[in-house]
């Protein structure tokens, strides 16, 4: 697959449509994603901890306020924990942000967040939300291996960057590439609807967060 379909893919990433699911037995705030609005400090750091080892993220406000507000939210609710680093692409990025529930991804599906403008350059290290166009960012979100500066100019804000384990981000499994039916790899609409349960039948492989953590 060529750079280019790659970064195209990576645009639709988050816009598949969520069929019917049934909702698992989780509560809480993840439950309702407009709750989830606190204002993020200037400056944190989420520690990931994975089935690869740990890395630690330092996210930056300024750089993407939107951006570093939902991601904030998300960690601190434990929205990422046990999730899979389900689109892992060799040279690229690695893609992650799609809730084991099925309940819980359904009620996140519609809660977009307005754009940021691009502050910071998608270089090596750096995290973005992955979009489906136009003031679509909602949970899913990717971590560049190398200098996709190209992104830039389709709007991609960077939030924060990778400042320690970049080595763990590197080893993640990349094994099944391209995500269906560009490539050999899950299906997105199949772990929205099905959940962690697919990924674990089908792609007993992949590698997955344990648990993140914040650390101002």
């Amino acid at each position: 697959m060529t750079m280019r379909r790659s970064m195209l893919m990576l645009a639709l990433a988050s816009g598949l449509a969520l069929l019917a699911a049934p909702a698992l037995a989780q509560s809480g705030k993840l439950a309702n994603p407009a709750a989830l609005t606190e204002r993020a400090p200037p400056h944190f750091k989420a520690k990931f901890e994975t089935s690869k080892g740990v890395f630690v993220l330092e996210v930056t406000r300024a750089w993407a306020p939107r951006g570093a507000d939902r991601f904030f939210n998300l960690v601190k609710n434990g929205f990422y924990d046990n999730a899979r680093f389900f689109r892992v692409i060799s040279g690229f990025m690695v893609q992650f942000g799609i809730n084991g529930d099925p309940g819980i991804s359904a009620k996140w599906r519609d809660a977009n967040i307005q754009d940021d403008p691009v502050h910071e350059s998608n270089r090596r290290g750096t995290i973005s939300f992955a979009t489906a166009g136009p003031n679509t960012r909602t949970t899913q979100v990717f971590i560049n291996f190398g200098d996709n500066s190209n992104l830039d100019g389709m709007g991609f804000s960077p939030f924060g960057k990778v400042v320690s384990g970049m080595n763990v981000v590197d080893a993640l499994y990349a094994g099944y590439g391209e995500g269906a039916p560009q490539g050999n790899g899950p299906s997105q609409g199949r772990l929205q609807m099905e959940g962690n349960a697919y990924l674990v039948k089908d792609f007993p492989r992949m590698d997955y967060i344990k648990k993140v953590s914040i650390e101002r």
